[in-house]
């Protein structure tokens, strides 16, 4: 009488189907290691690229740059200000401000409501003091 030999996998089957599997886990472990600073990364560099463009929008309609980031919400450039995903906070972006401009150079004088504005925001960057991948600081961008 012959036994029906009973099936299934050899401890040194599983052994070795274990330690495949540990190597592939850890040469893919480095890379998603980054990957929620990436996403964050590729989140600020929209919500940059969306306040600079309505920024030159609102420039172009109404021929002065924003006295304040708040007045393209008020304008209804925007719905609401985007956040930095670095600081989690709408407030902390960094205006650069136009410089005074000189009576040497050429132009229409300013209006008496681009006088009382001020002078306008012409960009913006990231308030967060990390570092990017790269090695560029986000307040850069």
């Amino acid at each position: 009488m012959v036994r029906n030999r009973e099936r299934g996998f050899t401890l040194l089957e599983l052994i070795i189907v274990v330690a495949m599997i540990g190597i592939l886990a850890s040469i893919a472990m480095p890379a998603l290691k980054d990957m929620p600073r990436r996403a964050k990364e590729s989140v600020l560099k929209t919500n940059l690229r969306t306040l600079r463009e309505v920024i030159d929008q609102y420039y172009g309609d109404k021929g002065r740059y924003p006295a304040s980031l708040d007045e393209l919400v008020q304008s209804k450039y925007l719905r609401q200000m985007p956040a930095d995903p670095f600081t989690k906070s709408s407030q902390t972006w960094v205006v650069v401000l136009e410089e005074e401009t000189t009576e040497d150079e050429a132009g229409p004088p300013p209006t008496a409501e681009e006088e009382a504005a001020g002078p306008g925001v012409v960009d913006v960057h990231s308030g967060s003091p990390a570092t990017a991948l790269d090695g560029t600081p986000y307040a850069q961008w």
